[in-house]
This record gives C-alpha cells, sequence and structure tokens, in this order.
C-alpha cells in the first residue's frame, strides 16, 4: 500500500491535449470526435471550451462517453502509469466526417483511436493540400497502418518507433520510417529528445530542454499540438520541432495533464528566440 500524497482530476487524451497546447500557443483548434451526456463528456467539453478549443463539430449521441484514465505519477522521477477505461467509447463514421468540416482547417490533427473516421479526414485533407500530422501510440487496428501511410508529418515515440523499425537506435529508426514522400519524420525519446528528417533526407537532433522533470504526463501531446499550431501559424518543420520539443519540456515541469502546458511567451522565452 502507498498513501497518495495528492489528487486531482483534469482533462487528458492526446488530441485532446495537443489541441489544447495549440491553442495556448495561439492557434486556432477545434474538437470532432464523439461524446454523450454524461458528467464526463460534460467536464470534457466544459475543460476544452474553456481553454478556446471549439467543441461545435463534436457529436453528442447517448450513452457515449470519453475515455477515463487513472494516472499515477511516481514524484522521485515524474515517471507515469495510465490505467484505463474506453467503455462506452463511440468513434465517429466515416461518412460524418464531410469536406466542409476539412477544407477550411490549415493542419489535419489525428490519433489512431479512430481509424476509419481518420481515413476518411486524410483523404479529404490531402485533396484540399492540407498538412496531416499523426500521433500514434499504437497500431493495433489491422487499417492503423494504412494511416499512418496517409500522414505527411509522423511523430512517434521511441517505444513504437523501434517496434516498427526493428531498433532501438533513434538514429537508425528515422532512415527506416522517414520517405522522400513524407514532409516530417520524428521520433521523440523524452529526455534525449527528438531526431527527425525532412522528406528522408539527413537526420537531425534537437536535444530536450533542460528542466526540473516534475510529471511527463502527456508530453508527448503536447508535442504534437505545439508542433501542429507551428505548421498552422507558417512555421517550416525545423522551427515546429524546436518549438514542439520546449513545449514538451516545459510541460514536465508541473504536475498534472494540463496545468503545465505553456503559452507562446514561456515558449519563446525558452527559445530565446524574438516573440511573434
Amino acid at each position: 500500500k502507498t498513501r497518495a500524497t495528492a489528487e486531482q482530476r483534469a482533462g487528458g487524451g492526446l488530441t485532446a491535449m495537443a489541441l489544447v497546447a495549440a491553442a495556448r500557443l495561439g492557434a486556432r483548434a477545434a474538437y470532432a470526435g464523439v461524446l454523450g451526456d454524461d458528467a464526463l463528456s460534460r467536464f470534457s467539453v466544459e475543460e476544452l471550451e474553456r481553454e478556446g478549443v471549439d467543441c461545435g463539430p463534436c457529436l453528442r449521441r447517448p450513452n457515449a462517453r470519453p475515455i477515463h484514465a487513472v494516472v499515477l505519477v511516481d514524484r522521485s522521477t515524474g515517471r507515469r502509469t495510465i490505467v484505463f477505461s474506453d467503455l462506452g467509447v463511440v468513434d465517429r463514421a466515416p461518412a460524418e466526417i464531410t469536406a466542409e468540416m476539412i477544407q477550411g482547417t490549415r493542419v489535419l490533427l489525428l490519433d489512431h483511436t479512430a481509424i476509419p473516421a481518420g481515413l476518411r479526414a486524410a483523404a479529404i485533407a490531402r485533396n484540399h493540400a492540407i498538412p496531416v500530422v499523426g500521433d500514434f501510440e499504437r497500431v493495433a487496428d489491422p487499417l492503423a497502418m494504412e494511416l499512418m501511410e496517409q500522414v505527411d508529418h509522423l511523430i512517434l515515440g521511441l517505444e513504437l518507433a523501434s517496434a516498427l523499425a526493428g531498433s532501438s537506435e533513434p538514429e537508425a529508426i528515422v532512415p527506416a520510417l522517414a520517405g522522400p514522400q513524407r514532409a516530417c519524420f520524428a521520433v521523440t525519446a523524452g529526455d534525449q529528445g527528438c531526431w527527425y528528417a525532412e522528406y528522408g533526407g539527413p537526420v537531425q537532433h534537437v536535444p530536450a530542454l533542460d528542466v526540473p522533470v516534475v510529471d511527463t504526463t502527456g508530453c508527448g501531446d503536447v508535442f504534437h499540438g505545439a508542433y501542429a499550431a507551428a505548421l498552422a501559424q507558417g512555421d517550416g518543420v525545423h522551427r515546429a520541432i524546436h518549438e514542439a520539443t520546449a513545449a514538451a519540456g516545459l510541460k514536465a515541469t508541473q504536475p498534472g495533464g494540463r496545468s503545465g502546458i505553456p503559452d507562446r511567451a514561456r515558449v519563446e522565452a525558452a527559445l530565446g528566440v524574438r516573440p511573434r
């Protein structure tokens, strides 16, 4: 038995965390998942809207609910264990993804939790030359690899990237999984930093921000959101990777999922660049 020193309820989720990060960095973000009328769904929407994320495209269905997770954080290391339930989670049907939803965006962010709808959304985005950013933690669905092929900017954590490439070394993983058709392929490796390549070119490394780590929950999601926001605001891959690395590092300095997500001023101060 171990006594908890603190507890709190906070919004989480791969894409939802990324959208909050993007919004705090000045991007206009919208969420297009499926939620219900239960307390957790209402809490999820309220938290997103409080951050300025547009939940207008979100569908509401009776008995639907969000993924619910318990996150255990070891304060001595900042590492976390996540136990989640996806009972009641409802995916959006591909037919419910319309061209009108996608064509007005500058960046489409997808994760691995709704593959058929993701394939439809990615196809529309690519038809309109809209970059697609992908966040995948696993590829259990047979169509996951097909969706991954439709992603222009694919950013994977070291664990999944290693399994796909058959190597644990980021310098070897990036050339194995990048390609001339993909705008960017990146591998994030926590305190080791990030390795990436543009259109299958030379592998580049960006070190992690040197910060005191309190809680790593959501750092990867923040990386994706900051990266997508940078693209939407007209930055190239090099700048986007640096901004995402800084945002993820700053997030790790505070406990909780969203509390440490930085704003634009903090990211630019960490990078030592002139404000936008």
